[in-house]
């Protein structure tokens, strides 16, 4: 039997074999004679055994990752299915693990059902092709995949990659997206950020979402990695590609942000209000639910213009969000935003959002279903982060004291006609009645999100207005990044002897970074085509182990291909640690 992860690799893969062979026939079209042409008789048993061994020693697996995306119904609602309809803009091949069950016809509804652990699959006939146990997977090689009734921004929903059909429990099933990473962005890019805030935000954008997929904050599921919907990243698939979007994940193509040899977690939201936040002061550990939580060095708190003091008392956080200061994102319709509630209003949403956001755990103590909220003298704000970002805020009647924190709690919490604030970057003005009760209180604001990492209308006018390449734009939000390729093991393991990445390059500038740990004396790397070998030189001090070898030499301008080959002869008891760093980190915090 093939391995799963190996399966999930090759039927990505036969799309690109497929075309290679189709191009075989078209050149033996051309060169032989026409009475050399015929239609081989070849029994359909032989057919399917063929196929299976295909499968099984197809070796054109993608260089690029492979992602697993849980899609959801139209309303982004449901995960869960019992039932569904499939069909591909060109014939579909149908597998049950590793098996196939056979090919049907272009734009033919595949009517699926599932009941008690069993698949049960029909043609749009309604005869039955066959009763399986799964996982079922859906290919086409030569076209895209869709559902029936599935849309996305008002087009039919339709996919690169494979469908794959896993079992949530006896009575459901989820259904999987399997995609390589760099078609799975093009499906992201332009639905996360408008195409016309210009080529290097996209650009920009398309390295944080690559970064986002590959180490999601948490794993949204044991079936899949991520989601399509904005819990995880916005991904509408194929027909909402732009070829703008597309360029900028094509000219950053295999290229991730990097701290420290690891990859960063690459948070970003529409608008920071002209500050960001720190980490810790925004989320919580997502294990222990701790809060506030540990921080990451590069997702600190920042200012667009650095002259700028922090803003975690209240008086700088007053006069900062009551004013328009110069900000890269000043052109947001959220940079600034006011709400105003009357004493009454609020009290009524609080009863009811108090509820609700208890259940997180950062409401305490906890506000039950029934009870009641007293008349409301104010709302206190007992901690800001840098950013004035609120923190730990108290809500004061006439008999309770309820402290709430976190940021998305807080935004949950204080609700105008049904929607969360834009941002917890807010300040409150109370007016009260001679005895002290609230009649009135009005927020300003600025912000739209978490407001964590980079912001994405900053990220616009930077590249669009201050013309900033991407690069300089991922600086200046995630502190102390490099950009490069994945960091990777080489090593006797025999699935580590060789690793091969691929990555474009804009100026044909790039050095390989390696981790000489275990003092191995050389090692050999094919880069477009050419093998080089590169001597490591050896130190016992650890300071001194991180080698920089320039292959600059080498390189093209546009897409480069480099696989890297472990010295066998150095033994079984040595590895290497190595990723291709094409921007080096500036060390500082001016993007200029």
């Amino acid at each position: 039997m093939v391995p799963f992860l190996l399966f999930c690799y090759i039927i990505i893969a036969m799309k690109y074999f497929n075309k290679l062979i189709l191009t075989c026939l078209a050149f033996s079209a051309v060169i032989l004679p026409a009475q050399a042409s015929f239609t081989p008789n070849i029994p359909a048993a032989t057919m399917q055994i063929a196929r299976e061994a295909e499968m099984r020693t197809a070796k054109n697996v993608p260089i690029s990752e492979i992602v697993r995306v849980g899609l959801s119904d139209t309303g982004f609602k449901n995960y869960d299915y019992n039932e569904i309809y499939i069909y591909g803009t060109d014939t579909i091949e149908i597998y049950n693990e590793n098996s196939i069950l056979g090919t049907y016809n272009p734009n033919e509804n595949i009517h699926v059902k599932f009941d008690n652990g069993t698949y049960s699959i029909y043609r749009s006939d309604g005869s039955i092709i066959d009763e399986v146990a799964g996982p079922v997977t859906f290919t086409c090689p030569q076209g895209l995949l869709g559902v029936k009734g599935l849309k996305r921004a008002g087009k039919p929903a339709i996919y690169h990659g494979a469908f794959q059909l896993v079992k949530k429990n006896d009575k459901r099933f989820n259904l999987i997206n399997l995609i390589e990473v760099e078609d799975y962005l093009k499906g992201v890019v332009p639905n996360e950020m408008p195409v016309r805030f210009g080529l290097e935000a996209l650009k920009a954008q398309s390295v944080a979402a690559r970064n986002y997929v590959l180490t999601p904050r948490t794993k949204s599921s044991v079936n899949y990695d991520v989601v399509d919907s904005v819990a995880s990243q916005v991904y509408y698939g194929a027909n909402t590609e732009n070829p703008l979007s597309n360029r900028a994940v094509e000219e950053t193509a295999g290229i991730v942000a990097l701290y420290h040899w690891d990859m960063i977690l690459a948070l970003y939201s529409s608008t920071a209000g002209g500050y960001t936040e720190s980490y810790s002061n925004a989320f919580s550990d997502p294990s222990t639910k701790d809060f506030p939580s540990e921080g990451k060095p590069y997702l600190i708190a920042r200012p667009d213009i650095l002259s700028q003091t922090p803003l975690n008392t209240e008086e700088a956080a007053y006069e900062y969000y009551k004013s328009r200061p110069d900000s890269y994102d000043i052109r947001s319709p959220y940079f600034r935003w006011e709400r105003e509630w009357t004493a009454e209003e609020l009290r009524k949403n609080l009863e009811s959002t108090l509820v609700t956001q208890s259940s997180t755990g950062f409401v305490k103590p906890a506000f039950k279903k029934g009870d009641k909220l007293d008349t409301l003298k104010e709302i206190i704000v007992h901690k800001r982060g840098e950013s004035g970002k609120i923190v730990e805020l108290e809500i004061v009647t006439n008999s309770q004291n309820i402290k709430v924190y976190k940021e998305l709690v807080i935004r949950r919490l204080i609700t105008k006609d049904g929607k969360a604030l834009p941002s917890a970057n807010v300040v409150f003005e109370h007016t009260a009645n001679e005895i002290g009760d609230l009649i009135s209180i009005k927020a300003y604001g600025g912000g739209y999100g978490h407001g964590v990492g980079m912001s994405q209308f900053g990220a616009g006018f930077m590249g669009s207005e201050l013309k900033l390449p991407y690069e300089k734009i991922l600086q200046h939000y995630y502190a102390g990044i490099t950009l490069g390729t994945k960091p990777v093991i080489i090593s006797s393991n025999s699935a580590q002897q060789a690793v091969t990445q691929q990555f474009y390059s804009r100026d044909k500038k790039a050095r390989i970074i390696v981790d000489n740990k275990f003092q191995a004396a050389k090692f050999t790397a094919v880069i477009n085509g050419r093998e080089v070998s590169f001597d490591l030189p050896k130190s016992l001090l650890p300071a001194k182990r991180i080698c920089e070898i320039d292959i600059s030499k080498y390189l093209d301008k546009g897409m480069n291909t480099i696989t890297f080959y472990y010295p066998l002869e150095e033994g079984d008891k040595k590895a290497l640690r190595l990723f291709v760093e094409v921007v080096k980190s500036d060390g500082t915090d001016d993007i200029w």
